[in-house]
Order: structure tokens, then sequence, then C-alpha cells
């Protein structure tokens, strides 16, 4: 099996056109990963030298591709520094006293053939997210709507388990690659490229321009919505998607109970500092009806997540119930909705669905808005 150190000797042979300098030597390397038989590589570079700099990506992945063991390279620029950092002070732009600066960011431009973009996301993690993003896309999908989903989740890829997925995806041409495809939505995810068991050792930029390459060197085609899963939290991979894609809008993924609303709090605010429209807030997890009995428990707390709505005034979408029939289906990859479409859990799916699909319309509470550029405070 290849090794870094291999990597690192064959990027000796590749130079940077204005200084001459090696690749290895330069310290433009932020990331060499090996995975099996699979490379990935980071170079890191100033916004401004990316048409000089692809060159030298293209030769990197040259040198690489020849080595024994290797068959697969994924080489990404990476600009992960805002230029005004290396700037002398004298030629720093002058800011008025009390207007924020805004830092350099890549333009958030359309994907081709993606009507329009929405993001899944959580403040933390084990809230369900995943399991919701899979079956809204569906739900979506029900409605005769064209869907696609990307596993943004870099460190923890769940959509290949719950669609049922396996294999990688072909590579159609260049480094564009096809999208699987299971219960009619086209799907994406890191982890159909590295094996299920992998640890994601990677450091930010690896992570921003892994997904910015899964959102367009992908060969989508037609979609109505492009459904993105992302990580938990507030970081660096929401930063990306909302600087360089033009996001129609957000659903905030909460269980009932106070700890959880403080983390779902934390996401509403960075997406509306953003400028990206709440489209609203689901509540997971919400109740619990015993099967035995049919006794109702509220294990997490019930309402919290409505309340919240309330009082951060955005759409309220549904409740999903703590259900073993929805959890045994998506651990064997027959997600509900497509599977048990009749179900009390698919009719709450596909309710949120109906509510998103009339805000990316026009018909619902949320207008959708025009990307903005991210403001530093």
């Amino acid at each position: 099996m290849v090794t870094e150190q291999q990597v690192a000797r064959a990027l000796e042979q590749v130079r940077l056109p204005a200084s001459g300098q090696t690749l290895t030597a330069s310290g433009r390397l932020s990331d060499i990963v090996v995975t099996g038989d699979k490379v990935m590589v980071a170079i890191a570079i100033d916004v401004t030298e990316a048409a000089a700099m692809e060159p030298v990506r293209l030769a990197a992945q040259s040198a690489i591709s020849g080595l024994p063991g290797v068959a697969q390279v994924f080489v990404s620029l990476t600009a992960d520094r805002p230029q005004a950092r290396n700037t002398p002070p004298s030629t720093q732009p002058h800011v008025p006293p009390g207007r924020p600066q805004q830092a350099p960011s890549p333009k958030a431009t359309l994907i081709q053939g993606v009507k329009h973009v929405i993001a899944i996301a959580s403040g933390k993690g084990g809230v369900g997210k995943s399991t919701t993003a899979c079956n809204l896309a569906l739900a979506l999908a029900s409605q005769g709507l064209k869907i696609g989903i990307l596993d943004a989740d870099i460190y923890g890829p769940s959509l290949p388990k719950l669609f049922g997925l396996h294999g990688k995806p072909r590579v159609i041409q260049g480094r564009t690659l096809a999208p699987l495809e299971g219960f009619g939505v086209k799907v994406m995810s890191i982890g159909f490229m590295v094996e299920e068991e992998t640890p994601m050792i990677w450091r930010g930029p690896m992570v921003m321009s892994a997904i910015t390459q899964m959102l367009r060197e992908v060969a989508w085609g037609e979609l109505d919505v492009l459904v993105v899963d992302m990580p938990p939290g507030t970081g660096d991979a929401q930063l990306t998607m909302a600087q360089a894609t033009p996001l129609a809008g957000a659903v905030i993924v909460s269980t009932p109970q106070d700890l959880a609303l403080i983390d779902a709090r934390r996401g509403v605010a960075m997406f509306r500092k953003t400028e990206v429209p709440i489209l609203g807030i689901v509540e997971n997890m919400s109740y619990f009806i015993a099967p035995d009995t049919g006794a109702r428990y509220d294990i997490f707390g019930h309402g919290g997540a409505r309340r919240e709505a309330d009082r951060l005034g955005v759409p309220f979408l549904g409740e999903v119930p703590l259900d073993m029939n929805l959890r045994e289906r998506s651990d064997s990859g027959q997600p509900i909705v497509a599977t048990e479409p009749d179900g009390p859990q698919s009719r709450v799916y596909q309710e949120m669905a109906r509510l998103v699909w009339a805000s990316l319309a026009g018909d619902g509470p949320v207008k959708s808005k025009a990307p903005p550029r991210i403001v530093f405070e």
C-alpha cells in the first residue's frame, strides 16, 4: 500500500511556476490522506492564485497517479485564509468606524440544473438529522419533484446506510461523478468512497474542499431540490455552504429537551447571521407510543421545539415520534417514507415536505433570498 512518505516524495517532482520551489518544500501541502488505494491531497493557495495553480494541481495528480498501488487520486486547491492577512497594513482597505468588515469569500454560484438547495441542520449530533433529511427528501420526491441528496456530514456519513446503497460512484468524465440512486432520489456521500469503519481524520480545509467538490463535480442533472444533510454544529462546513452555495433555506432538527434546544438556537442564529432563510424547525423524538398498551410517554419532554419556533418567529414543521418501526427501517436501509408511505410517520414527513416546498415555491411563510456574503463582526 502506498504511504504518505511516498506521496510526499512524488510531489517533490512538482515545482511552483513562480518560485521554482518543489511542492513538498513550499509548505503548501496542508494535508496528505491515504486510505487504501485512494490518495487525497490539499494544496493551500490564495484565492487569487486559483487559475495559476491549476497546472500545479494537475501535475500533482499525475505524479501521484504514477505511484504503484494508487487507484484513485483526489487533489484539491484550498483557500482557507483571507488574502487580507498577508496584505501590508498600508494597503488594507479603509473600513469606516462601526461598519462590519467582510472577509473575502468565493462567490456563491448556482449549481447547474439545480433549482433549490436546502440544508438540513442541527446544533448537535444524535437528534435524528440524517433520518429526517433522508425521509424529507423521499417525501419531496413523492410529490413528483426531482430530488437529490448530498451527505455533507464528512465525519459521520449516514446516507449510504439509510438508503441501503453500496458501491462507488462512476466517473463520467474527468473528475465528474455520477450519483447513486435510491428509491428515485439521487444520492452522493463521502461514505461511498471510503470504507465504513475508516475514520475521516481531516482538517477544515480538506472538509470544505470535499463538500465543494461533491456539490459541483457531481452530475446531478435537473433537480427541483438538492437536500444537503449537514454535519452537526456551526463550523467550517456550514459556513462553506453559506458562502459558496446559494442556499434557499435551512431546516433545523431538534429534540424537545432544553439541552438540544440551546444548540438549535445556535443553528438558527448562524443561518440568520448569514441571511439564509429558516424554512422551519422539526421536533424529532417528540413522544413515544407504547406498542403493547398504546400509552403515550414524553420521554424527552414535549413541545419544546414548537415553543422555540414560536419564540423565534419561524415555521414549525411537525413532530416526529420516537418509533421502533422507523428506527428498524432506517437501520435496514428501507426508509419509512419509501417502504410504508401510508403509515403515520410517513404522513408527518409528507406534511413537512408540503410546507417546505410551499416556501420554496413562494406560497409558504418563508421566501427564499439570494445568498449574501458572510459578515464577521
